[in-house]
């Protein structure tokens, strides 16, 4: 590499594509160029960066636009190879995302000739001098990068790291306002202590403290408790543990785990109607669903059960049916097992327009930072006028700025709080709409219209599997949202009607998705698109619509943590997994897959007669704005660099997975996969063609002697198999068996052999600590001398100069054996010993060693 252009991240290379001609290696230079040559014009003029493999040349070609002027720029699009080498390149953009990744040290992408370069390192020398730097992992995308500098008393200012003042708006809480909403209100009320019923009311928005509650059927009130307990006004009654409580009516009625244990099907009615009379808006109830665990003994249209207990099992479907039937209204699915019927009509409008829209637009919105405008380049140094800051837009106009965002239209009169002050200072809601388009960006509410438009489009198109109510019984909102967005209630249900037609077409789904993966959501494999829950709202909307007529069929994402769009097949996988978010390997315990098209699914359980499946490669399914992103993308890599998935479409067994870890001397600790801190059995393979023992038991003075020679050190035995995976392996498959002269060497073998050892420098005692808790040799690393037999020792040594990446190699004549060793700094120093006229070995640099590895 000449003049230092280049900057190496593992087995990545990075370089400025404006410096390509600065790499050394010329088959690099040619696969750059013919990568850009696979780009199309548009590709090619915002391209600047390239990155290449160093081990399996595969090229990405990166774009930076603020790579010039910002000290850590942004990246915005990626082209990566397609999945053959004739394929398009697929491109990802990262221009709509909060946390895209970023660039550090951007001064090793360029040589010294460029004229910014001794800036760049100044700022990078800062950097450091503050520990920036200091835990890598975690400081690849902007909100990282900005979390850490401020946990270091900084921030970013024109370019600068400049001390944080009290007055900076903080990264974290922008993280949470945009990202972790939806959970907040579960975490609080201690949702294990809760029932699947009562948490999915909560999460949909139908239950808050504001709201009256009444549990019919409560058994013995732990739901009531927890409630109570975080203020909300909870009653409810029981024929068993509260019959003496009152039926009171509630805006909220839930009818939990009820029905389904009444053995008489009038009663069941009856129950069903007296609940519904107490309900003002609407009544919740859940139901027990047929499964592979469901036993008992034929009773009735049910089970009795080995406890006594009558069961009554219902399909999903069948819930649906049997509510509509026995109340004459309409019930919708939220959850397996679980329906909501509605009393409040405009309720009803209200929520199933809320459950088709995205809610994050707004705050994702005002949380996209403007791009500055560019410095003017070579102005003459002279005392200018600093420019006078605008003025904050009024308070009140920023407020009716948000509820324009949030309805993606002008509000109307009743739509806004503060109307009298609004008019008090502006004159009228009109003056104030003028002012606010001159004091904001329109772009920003173009982008809430379109958002706001295909909600209510999802919104039209799922309404057709239910009975339409007339205009007029339309919410008020969504009256103002017809005429708005559509112009009249036919051309609304026509445009509906069409995203469904989409919606069932394998191509246009197709489309979608690769649309969708541009955008960072999800994984395409064929025509199988992958993603985490959370970023469903974020599809194309006839994804969005595709997965909405699945959730006719089963209820609610809820408990889902991956969804599947099968494009060919028409159907939709649900997934659920342990403890997701907090597990690098999750593992699998529902799966439920969705026929769209028959509107019926399949329900697979794990964990009894089928073992639970790791999710493999997690992070391809995540974006960069959510939680442990870069710690679980960079286990990934590790894991798959390790070389332990293979080739089966869903990867081995847990089982399997930790063994074949353990072998290579690995193991999972959190989101790191680290170097094993066990110690092996000395007759498990270290590498293709030795095991542990090998190196213990191999040189004459430990078998003339049988000393113990057994590492206590783990560190030991991960130095000893990488010695023999990185080099012995391959000097074996090349040359055949060799012979082990001298391994490993313990400090008691080390007392009893006194000619021509180091201790201290030849690796021979790996990573082992001496009395005082010190490195025997501070090298770290491990060594052995060896010899092939019948083949002449310097052809071999000459062949690992060239093709491997050794630490230290002594070559000691043709016969003799080779002194070899591997240490992660792979030093590639070789030295020649040969006998000087007193007949003292003499130490001279390798006849074939080149420039150190």
């Amino acid at each position: 590499m000449r003049n230092g252009a280049g900057k190496r991240v593992g087995d990545d290379l990075y370089v400025h594509l404006e410096f390509v001609d600065d790499l050394a290696d010329s088959s690099q230079r040619a696969i750059i160029r013919n990568a850009l040559q696979r780009l199309d014009d548009g590709g090619r003029a915002l391209a600047n960066v390239a990155k290449i493999n160093t081990r399996s040349q595969r090229v990405s070609l990166l774009a930076y636009p603020e790579f010039d002027d910002e000290p850590f720029p942004a990246l915005a699009l990626s082209w990566s190879p397609g999945r053959s080498g004739n394929s398009e390149p697929v491109l990802r953009s990262y221009v709509e995302s909060l946390n895209p990744p970023i660039l550090h040290r951007k001064e090793l992408l360029v040589s010294d000739r460029h004229p910014a370069r001794e800036r760049w390192c100044a700022m990078t020398s800062q950097a450091e001098a503050l520990g920036l730097f200091d835990d890598p992992l975690s400081i690849g995308f902007r909100m990282n990068w900005e979390r850490h500098i401020a946990a270091k008393g900084y921030q970013l200012l024109g370019g600068q790291l400049a001390p944080l003042g009290n007055a900076i708006d903080d990264v974290d809480g922008r993280a949470n306002r945009v990202g972790q909403c939806v959970q907040r209100h579960l975490t609080a009320l201690g949702r294990s202590a809760l029932s699947a019923p009562v948490q999915t009311l909560l999460r949909l928005g139908l239950l808050s403290r504001e709201m009256s509650f009444f549990d019919y059927g409560c058994g013995r009130g732990d739901d009531l408790s927890t409630l109570s307990g975080e203020g909300f006004a909870a009653q409810g009654w029981d024929p068993h543990y509260a019959p003496n409580r009152p039926l009171s009516t509630a805006e909220v009625v839930n009818v939990g785990f009820v029905i389904n244990v009444i053995e008489d099907p009038a009663e069941r009615v009856d129950v069903l109607h007296r609940a519904f009379s107490l309900a003002q808006r609407v009544m919740s109830v859940a139901v027990m669903l047929y499964g592979p665990e469901n036993a008992g003994k034929p009773f009735g249209d049910g089970f009795m059960t080995s406890r006594g207990t009558f069961q009554k099992y219902f399909q999903q479907a069948e819930l649906k049916d049997y509510l509509e039937q026995a109340l004459h209204q309409e019930a919708i699915l939220v959850g397996p097992g679980m329906a909501l019927v509605f009393k409040d009509k405009d309720w009803e409008q209200r929520y199933l327009a809320g459950r088709y829209r995205r809610r994050d637009v707004t705050e994702r919105l005002l949380a996209v930072r403007p791009r500055p405008p560019k410095p003017v380049r070579e102005q003459p140094v002279r005392e200018i006028a600093a420019p006078r800051t605008p003025e904050p837009p009024h308070p009140l106009l920023t407020e009716l700025w948000r509820a324009t965002l949030d309805l993606g239209r002008y509000p109307e009169e009743a739509e806004i709080d503060r109307l009298p002050e609004l008019i008090d200072v502006f004159g009228s809601l009109g003056r104030a709409i003028r002012k606010m388009v001159r004091s904001f960006d329109g772009a920003m509410l173009a982008k809430a219209q379109a958002a706001r438009a295909d909600d209510l489009l999802l919104y039209f198109a799922i309404q057709q599997f239910s009975k339409r109510p007339r205009y007029r019984q339309l919410e008020v909102r969504l009256q103002r949202d017809v005429k708005a967005f559509f112009g009249d209630y036919a051309s609304a249900q026509a445009a509906g009607m069409e995203l469904l037609t989409r919606a069932a077409d394998g191509d246009a789904l197709l489309t979608a998705c690769r649309e969708a993966v541009t955008s960072g959501l999800g994984w395409l494999d064929a025509d199988k698109l992958q993603l985490h829950v959370s970023l469903v709202e974020r599809l194309p909307i006839v994804l969005r619509a595709f997965v909405s007529c699945g959730l006719l069929v089963y209820g609610d994402l809820g408990k889902v943590d991956l969804v599947k769009v099968h494009c060919g097949s028409g159907k939709l996988t649900l997934m659920q997994f342990e403890n997701f978010d907090a597990q690098p390997l999750p593992l699998m315990t529902r799966r439920i897959k969705v026929n769209v098209r028959r509107a019926d699914y399949d329900l697979f359980v794990y964990g009894a007669e089928y073992p639970k499946p790791p999710l493999y490669l997690k992070g391809r399914y995540m974006h960069e704005e959510m939680a442990h992103y870069e710690e679980q993308e960079a286990f990934d890599r590790a894991l798959e660099e390790a070389g332990v998935l293979g080739s089966a479409e869903h990867g081995p067994t847990y089982e399997q997975l930790e063994k074949s870890l353990a072998r290579r001397r690995l193991e999972v600790k959190g989101f790191s996969l680290r170097r094993s801190t066990t110690i092996p059995s000395l007759d498990e393979a270290c590498g293709a063609t030795l095991s542990y023992r090998s190196f213990i038991e191999c040189g004459e003075t430990q078998a003339r002697l049988r000393l113990p020679n057994t590492p206590l050190n783990p560190e030991s035995y991960n130095a000893l198999y990488d010695l023999a995976v990185k080099l012995l392996d391959p000097i074996v498959e090349y040359f055949g068996a060799i012979r082990l002269t001298y391994g490993f060497c313990s400090p008691g073998l080390g007392a009893h052999i006194k000619r021509r050892v180091a201790p201290d420098l030849d690796q021979h005692a790996a990573h082992e600590l001496n009395r005082r808790g010190q490195p025997l040799c501070e090298r770290g690393g491990a060594a052995c001398d060896f010899i092939v037999d019948d083949e002449n020792m310097e052809e071999v040594a000459d062949w690992i100069v060239e093709n491997l990446p050794f630490d230290r190699l002594y070559y000691y004549g043709k016969d003799r054996p080779i002194h070899l060793s591997y240490s992660p700094t792979e030093l590639g120093e070789a030295i020649e010993l040969r006998a000087g006229p007193s007949g003292r070995l003499v130490p001279r640099r390798y006849k074939s060693a080149g420039t150190p590895k």
